[in-house]
């Protein structure tokens, strides 16, 4: 059985939350407090948080950064912080994926089977060099993308924002983190050139580039390699 660990402080959401999890055969344990939470983590040891940034007693993203100093469980943020600033703190902090209320039961449960499905994955070995999808083909080795048989020219630029991105499937990865991996800390804010170099892979990767199924981005928050 699946353990989520659901750290919420508004006893109505987790009743419904915990309702709608149970009914779907997941095992749910519930904290209302980010210490609280920090406990049960440790001692359920749960497969998937999900975890409200506002909390009674500490901040949420303490929260992550306190698990993430020894678990990689995914974290799935719910909150009701809408600026793009907060969000790309819980993300650079660790978490896996943000969720703001109000929110669709629906949605939350698709991201949860999604987290749990990253988990079940095997990732990426060290030697692993191809990542195949229906559209294209990366060779890590090599260094090179083919689409239908054919070579594409990417730009070391290119190359480089495409391999972070498909060696951390699934996984969101936030504008910050990948200006600062590609351009350096000096450009982490420059968001155009992500734009504009998102654009270019999609026109060389993608079947449908105003309808990218592979790259996907998370307005104001980052980007997605989706397998």
């Amino acid at each position: 059985m699946t353990r989520v660990l659901v750290v919420e402080d508004d006893p109505q959401l987790v009743r419904a939350l915990v309702i709608n999890m149970q009914a779907r055969q997941y095992g749910v344990d519930a904290a209302p407090d980010g210490a609280t939470a920090l406990r049960l983590a440790a001692a359920r040891q749960p497969d998937v948080v999900i975890l409200d940034l506002g909390l009674p007693d500490m901040d949420g993203v303490d929260v992550i950064k306190a698990l993430r100093g020894w678990t990689r469980v995914p974290i799935l943020v719910l909150s009701a912080r809408r600026a793009s600033d907060e969000k790309v703190a819980a993300l650079d902090a660790g978490a896996d994926d943000y969720i703001t209320k109000p929110f669709s039961m629906d949605e939350l449960l698709a991201r949860l089977r999604a987290a749990v499905r990253r988990t079940e994955d095997v990732p990426l070995a060290a030697e692993t060099t191809l990542v195949e999808t229906d559209a294209f083909t990366i060779d890590l080795l090599g260094k090179k993308a083919t689409r239908g048989g054919r070579d594409i020219r990417l730009t070391p630029t290119e190359w480089h924002l495409l391999e972070i991105l498909v060696t951390n499937p699934g996984r969101l990865i936030t504008q910050k983190h990948l200006l600062q991996e590609v351009w350096g800390a000096s450009q982490s804010s420059k968001t155009n050139y992500l734009r504009v170099y998102m654009a270019q892979l999609r026109r060389k990767l993608e079947a449908d580039p105003a309808h990218p199924r592979y790259l996907i981005t998370e307005p104001g928050m980052g980007y997605r390699f989706e397998a």
